[in-house]
């Protein structure tokens, strides 16, 4: 009987054995499995925040080359009015030559004609067609010299509004770079305060450290004493490069 009691014993003592045995495995089996979740979901949101950020530089990308293409169109146009305003001041100079050339030829004339009218004033006729000619052809030179100041009056006004241009279109092209920086900062920032875990927010906070970095860059492009956004007196947004001798609002 002592046995029995004793078989009995070691048959419970088994049985809890084994029943730990398989509490331990289940305890484990389900480590593993949180261990393989949380993994997962690590790559998930890692994958994700890959893709948004393929994503955010494709737009950025298709942004910037939408921009270019205006402007090439823009400055494409403006070339079009300067040449057209110069090729009819280049008209109007020759036309006003024309005129005056046919004034004086005509005047000429008129002078040749009243002379042969009187043969006793030979000599008078030479003279006069003399200094007919002469004034003919100083009026030929003198339209012709103004057709050259004017041309070059008009080459002189197209360099400048090309320069001015060539200025705007470079200050905002740095705005719009310092705003895409900002933008990137901002969202950084969100990101951040979303983060799931530190290795994510060491990864984020190492993104916008650079970030930071380029946006102040981007800012002192921007020009001394001139952030994005400065307005001179009046109101009215300085769009002027620094060192521009032509801005109104220095």
């Amino acid at each position: 009987m002592a046995e029995n009691k004793e078989s009995s014993v070691l048959f419970s003592l088994k049985e809890l054995m084994s029943l730990e045995e398989d509490r331990i495995k289940a305890e484990e089996a389900d480590k593993d499995a949180r261990v393989r979740a949380e993994a997962d979901a690590r790559a998930a949101a890692e994958r994700a925040a890959r893709d948004a950020e393929e994503a955010r530089v494709r737009a950025e990308e298709e942004a910037r080359r939408v921009e270019e293409q205006r402007r090439r169109e823009e400055e494409a146009r403006v070339t079009a009015i300067h040449q057209g305003e110069m090729e009819k001041a280049r008209a109007e100079a020759e036309h006003r030559a024309r005129m005056e050339a046919m004034t004086s030829q005509q005047a000429h004339e008129q002078q040749l004609a009243a002379l042969t009218q009187d043969k006793h004033k030979k000599r008078l006729q030479i003279i006069v067609g003399v200094v007919s000619g002469v004034f003919v052809l100083a009026a030929v030179v003198g339209g012709i010299l103004w057709k050259k100041s004017a041309d070059e009056r008009a080459r002189e006004k197209i360099a400048l509004e090309a320069q001015a241009k060539s200025a705007q279109d470079e200050l905002d092209r740095l705005k719009r770079e310092f705003d895409e920086k900002e933008k990137k900062v901002t969202e950084l920032k969100r990101q951040m305060d979303s983060a799931k875990d530190e290795a994510e927010r060491a990864k984020i906070e190492a993104q916008l450290a650079k970030a930071k970095k380029e946006s102040e860059e981007a800012r002192g492009k921007l020009g001394p004493g001139r952030p994005a956004g400065d307005k001179p007196a009046g109101g009215k947004p300085c769009n002027c490069p620094p060192g521009d001798p032509l801005c109104s609002c220095l």
